[in-house]
């Protein structure tokens, strides 16, 4: 399988904001319109049929690029919150 690097060429946009709108709409249950005001907070003025394009153009390589990554043994987890559990049954504090 050919791993070549995403091309960029012909786009208004740096690589940068490219990849950071697909990867907001596709990383997070977001809508185009959301990525489009998020980006436009930053000072990006870029419209929502445009994040749209580059999903459909630039979502299906980087989802393959991430598929293929398997975990290794130094990844870290990390745990979110955890409960204390009484011998009691009692109610929780």
């Amino acid at each position: 399988m050919n791993t070549s690097p995403i091309s960029y060429k012909r786009h208004r946009f740096p690589p940068q904001i490219i990849a950071h709108a697909v990867w907001l709409y596709f990383r997070f249950p977001l809508s185009l319109r959301l990525v489009e005001e998020m980006l436009l907070e930053r000072g990006i003025v870029v419209s929502y049929e445009t994040i749209r394009h580059w999903g459909n153009k630039f979502g299906p390589d980087y989802a393959r690029r991430l598929h293929r990554k398997k975990p290794s043994r130094n990844d870290v987890w990390h745990l979110d919150e955890g409960a204390p559990r009484r011998r009691e049954g009692g109610a929780m504090i």
